[in-house]
């Protein structure tokens, strides 16, 4: 049939009806296609991962392994440890998947096997792999306006007209930006030059943020180089005060000055002293407020130096630990805890490691009349109170963590101590002990001579009594008692002739020896 515009109306279709065609064959292929990952997705879940033997993985050695064949063993070891019941081998321990996906982590990433087992210990294996995988990212750049010299809004002004594109740090800091992009160096700038501001990181502003130095109090900085802690502190303080800037490299310490003479900083003394060793140095100048950024393995800081992926091992972290507990020590006995506004200071390290944090503190409260005070610092995630099956004071949970993964800035710690007395506790019960045995001395050997002095008399009684008895042996002891009494007093001199002192010096002197006539 053909219609009144000469074409046929039965082949020819309109477009609704090609466009609903269209979408119901849209309409199957999706369905199709669902059903079809659905049935992966089963296949997948309920598949089990097969964890490489020791003898699998010898075979493996001399092969070069890619890394998407080992990130897909640790994202499948993960699903199993996800859910461990469902999804293990049999006869497989939970310890074994845990070794295993250290082993894959530590050679993706190029760490040494036993820091990645040191991690896993402290984080759950999915924050574990977060944690090293952000360790390598690189921070973002951080600047700390000197406003001894500026104001924030003007150095940000200067800086964006010289195409530096930053933003505020956070709303913690007053005085930090963040460099987003900069087509000129930072570090060589005219405003960087004439002191406006420092090169610093975010994390290692918290610890002076802690410590909150006042104007006109005395402050120590025990490890002090380069100075970007100690300008800020001189900072905080309006250049008053005294600011003692410790260091024991001589070499680092010349970054200290030459930062200090670039910011304008006049209230500052360098000197290079071993700091277990300031506490005898100090001990009638002691201090309101000290910093102690103690050396450590530097796990916090790998994205600025990878080379503790390979060079730190545990051994360093404990080696470190033992100088960390002198220095603390030493910092508590230089505290002065009668000052009116301080008698507090801060304890941080640029690490993550428990022996050089949270045991570090803890062994300081057991040896030394201390608090532990609240930072005062809005982030960070309270410290461990519990690793594996070692117990901590309770008040660490007032300490502060910081990580790369959850903070987006370097790994770091910061405890804030209060010193309440000069007493020390564990060196308080020796002495004690001692001042008891040398007073149990002493009386242990008068018993003795009294012993042997009874021994004495009743030999005598033995033999026989003498005649007269006690009336003899007083008037005897009473003629002793006179002769002793007469040479000990010198004898007394006449003033009254010359002729009678020289009679008795002659008597006092020798008698001179005759010479013999032949």
């Amino acid at each position: 049939m053909v219609d009144d515009f000469g074409g046929d109306s039965d082949e020819e279709e309109m477009e609704v009806e090609k466009q609903s065609r269209l979408l119901d064959a849209r309409r199957v292929e999706e369905e199709e296609e669902a059903e079809a990952e659905y049935k992966r997705t089963i296949a997948t879940s309920t598949s089990i991962y097969h964890l490489p033997t020791k003898e699998e993985l010898e075979k493996d050695i001399d092969r070069v392994v890619p890394p998407s064949e080992l990130k897909s063993h640790i994202e499948a070891i993960l699903e199993v440890l996800g859910d461990f019941k469902a999804r293990r081998e049999p006869e497989r321990s939970r310890k074994e998947y845990v070794d295993q996906l250290g082993l894959f982590i530590a050679e993706l990433y190029g760490y040494l096997p036993e820091l990645v087992e040191y991690f896993l210990t402290m984080f759950s294996p999915s924050e574990c792999l977060e944690f090293v995988d952000y360790s390598d990212k690189v921070r973002p750049m951080v600047i700390r306006t000197n406003t001894l010299k500026t104001r924030r809004k003007d150095l940000a002004l200067a800086l964006m007209k010289r195409g530096v594109s930053l933003d505020p740090l956070a709303n913690w800091s007053k005085v930090g930006l963040k460099i987003m992009e900069s087509p000129v160096p930072v570090g060589a700038t005219p405003e960087y030059l004439s002191g406006h501001y420092m090169l610093q990181s975010a994390a290692s502003m918290c610890p002076v943020l802690a410590l909150s130095p006042q104007p006109k109090e005395r402050v120590l900085d025990m490890s002090a180089a380069p100075g970007g802690k100690t300008s800020y502190i001189a900072q905080l303080m309006r250049n008053t005060g005294v600011v003692f800037a410790n260091d024991l490299r001589a070499d680092r310490q010349k970054a200290t000055v030459a930062n200090m003479h670039r910011l304008g900083v006049k209230n500052v003394i360098t000197c290079m002293h071993d700091g277990r060793k300031l506490a005898k140095l100090f001990k009638q100048f002691k201090f309101d407020r000290i910093l102690l950024d103690a050396p450590c393995s530097g796990l916090g800081v790998i994205s600025r130096d990878p080379s503790v992926k390979v060079q730190r091992t545990i051994t360093d972290v404990k080696k470190t630990a033992h100088l960390q507990k002198e220095l603390l020590l030493a910092a508590i006995d230089v505290l002065n805890h009668k000052s009116k506004t301080g008698g507090v200071m801060v304890y941080s390290t640029c690490s993550i490691s428990v022996a050089e944090n949270e045991e570090v503190v803890n062994y300081a409260l057991e040896k030394r009349d201390i608090k532990i005070v609240d930072t005062e610092l809005d982030f960070g995630t309270p410290a461990f109170t519990r690793y594996q099956q070692k117990r901590f004071h309770p008040s660490l949970s007032k300490t502060r963590r910081f990580y790369p993964h959850v903070h987006n800035m370097d790994g770091f710690y910061v405890a804030k101590i209060q010193k309440l007395s000069d007493k020390k506790k564990g060196e308080s019960e020796e002495k004690k002990s001692e001042n008891k045995k040398e007073e149990e001395k002493p009386v242990i050997a008068k018993d003795i001579s009294d012993a042997k002095k009874q021994k004495q008399t009743n030999g005598k009684k033995k033999k026989g009594k003498r005649k007269g008895g006690k009336e003899k042996d007083e008037a005897a002891n009473a003629v002793r008692i006179s002769k002793r009494m007469k040479v000990s007093v010198p004898p007394k001199k006449n003033v009254n002739t010359k002729k009678k002192e020289k009679k008795q010096n002659a008597k006092m002197t020798k008698p001179r020896r005759q010479k013999v006539v032949e």
